[in-house]
């Protein structure tokens, strides 16, 4: 009886590590399969690393994307945002951000991802108009009525004015406001040392720095500090739509041109396996689909045909660019806002 028991103990002992073994087997499977399946999912899905002002922008033009690209591949995708100042989020693709796609406000945030290896150094040869498929510039929000009487660049320097303005530092829309105060006393035949002035009696008038544009219409618009906000077109119309018509806008006789580049992470699209999906997305802003949604939103298109339909949103302003004031993205933030530069030197003064 008792080898017969033992019999029994050595089969039941068998079976038991044979359902072990399959049920391991099994888990392999199921995690190579979840692993396939996750995979997978990401492929069809990407980030868009944006700026601060975009954001109303890119909720209409996402689910339009992904409709046309189901329709033309029968492919379900998505697209995830991020938004920030310009320059921080550079910064974080820089530090890990797994972002597909790249949608800035001055090309030097993407150059600095060209620097780094991220994506090539012609990156702006890829798609037309420069990689830009869209461009603004800088305008003044004040409150209703203009209660300062503030017309040019000029008026912002006079004393006592409180002007919001994000930090250059960290904001495309902070360097913008910046590169135009300076850029509009070039144009109009002055000299750097006029420029430079005028540029710390602005920022005198500063009495805070957020680190991006949406901060800065908060700070204005809710928080109620300042009597002008400088920012972008699109972002003082759309201001004006949420809070009513408490605010004035003001174009100034001259401004800067604010190109909106794009560009596809390279380094990231070929580890995630989207750079296709990343590519048509850019490429759908430049239809025209993609063109009547950006003008809806108040930035400029490239399109004619959405230029011609929207033109009442436009006011006709005189530009000037990075380029034909300050040699270039490069240079500019060489001379103006790297650690020591003018703004800095600016800065510490006030």
């Amino acid at each position: 009886m008792t080898r017969i028991k033992r019999i029994q103990q050595l089969i039941e002992k068998r079976q038991s590590l044979r359902r072990k073994s399959i049920s391991v087997v099994l888990l392999i499977a199921g995690i190579g399969l979840f692993a396939a399946y996750t995979s997978a999912q990401a492929a069809n899905s990407i980030l868009n690393a944006s700026y601060d002002v975009t954001r109303e922008l890119f909720k209409d033009v996402n689910p339009a994307f992904v409709a046309d690209w189901k329709k033309k591949t029968g492919e379900t995708v998505s697209v995830n945002q991020s938004h920030g100042g310009s320059s921080k989020q550079a910064r974080s693709v820089i530090d890990g951000l797994e972002a597909s796609v790249v949608t800035m406000n001055q090309a030097n945030d993407i150059d600095i991802l060209a620097d780094k290896g991220l994506l090539p150094q012609d990156w702006a040869k890829l798609f037309p108009n420069n990689a830009a498929p869209f461009y603004s510039t800088m305008v003044f929000l004040t409150r209703k009525g203009n209660p300062k009487h503030i017309a040019n660049w000029d008026d912002l320097g006079k004393p006592g004015l409180k002007v919001i303005i994000p930090n250059p530092k960290t904001s495309g829309n902070g360097r913008y406001s910046y590169l135009a105060a300076w850029g509009s006393v070039i144009k109009n035949g002055g000299t750097e040392a006029q420029a430079r002035q005028l540029v710390e009696n602005v920022f005198k008038n500063v009495p805070v720095l957020d680190g991006g544009g949406r901060g800065a219409t908060t700070t204005f618009t809710q928080r109620e500090i300042g009597d002008v906000l400088v920012t972008f077109e699109n972002e003082v119309q759309l201001a004006r739509q949420e809070f009513g018509d408490n605010f004035e806008v003001v174009y100034p006789k001259i401004s800067i041109l604010a190109e909106s580049p794009v560009a596809v992470v390279d380094k990231v699209a070929d580890k995630l396996g989207t750079r296709k999906i990343a590519t048509g997305y850019l490429q759908f802003l430049y239809t025209e689909a993609g063109q009547d949604l950006i003008a809806k939103h108040y930035l400029r298109p490239r399109s004619e045909i959405a230029a011609k339909k929207y033109a009442a949103s436009f006011k006709p302003v005189s530009l000037f660019t990075v380029d034909e004031v300050f040699g270039g993205w490069k240079q500019a933030q060489k001379k103006h806002f790297d650690d020591g530069g003018e703004f800095d030197r600016i800065y510490v003064k006030k």
